[in-house]
């Protein structure tokens, strides 16, 4: 059962045009009960239709300079009456066209906001770690340039200077080897 892939909005459109449906029932019977609904309403749009219809299948069939006779009133409130039903479905559903359209670009737009928000951080966070980065590399070019080996190295003279240290020795071994290691290094 899979109802997050069904749209909700179709459903709900669908829903709308089957309310529109009674709605444009209860408009067709008043135009037919009011006089004024049929005389100004329902009338002048289906003597149109009917004239715009028999005129263009009379010219179908070639038939050019005939007269098209107007409806009757009966005939004419009952068509005048389904045309307008029929156009407030049309209005209900299109008015649900519209509406879904701009529920769609607000998302689109909404979504697009927080993409370039998003963007906008990822370039901060860049920019901070450029910066950190040079300063990281300024450390390094400020700091003397000793090897590891160089490190050692002297590390060891300290260490071999604080054993051959002026300390009265203990044998005369360990003073003749101190001077031996110093003559070697020298």
């Amino acid at each position: 059962m899979v109802v997050g892939a069904f749209p909700m909005a179709k459903l709900l459109y669908l829903g709308i045009r089957q309310v529109s449906k009674p709605l444009a029932n209860r408009i067709k019977e008043a135009a037919r009960r009011s006089e004024f609904f049929k005389t100004y309403i329902c009338l002048p749009p289906a003597q149109l239709y009917h004239w715009v219809e028999m005129r263009t299948k009379m010219r179908i069939m070639g038939f050019r300079g005939t007269v098209i006779k107007p409806l009757n009133e009966e005939a004419a409130a009952e068509l005048g009456a389904e045309l307008l039903g029929e156009a407030t479905i049309f209005i209900v559903g299109g008015g649900c066209l519209v509406l879904e359209y701009w529920r769609h670009q607000a998302q689109q737009r909404h979504k697009e906001e927080e993409q370039r928000a998003a963007w906008d951080a990822m370039q901060d966070e860049v920019g901070r770690l450029a910066l950190a980065l040079e300063a990281l590399q300024a450390q390094v070019q400020a700091a003397p340039a000793h090897s590891a080996l160089e490190e050692l190295q002297a590390q060891m003279r300290e260490v071999r200077a604080q054993l051959c240290a002026p300390d009265p020795p203990a044998t005369p071994q360990a003073a003749s080897a101190c001077k031996g290691q110093e003559s070697a290094q020298a």
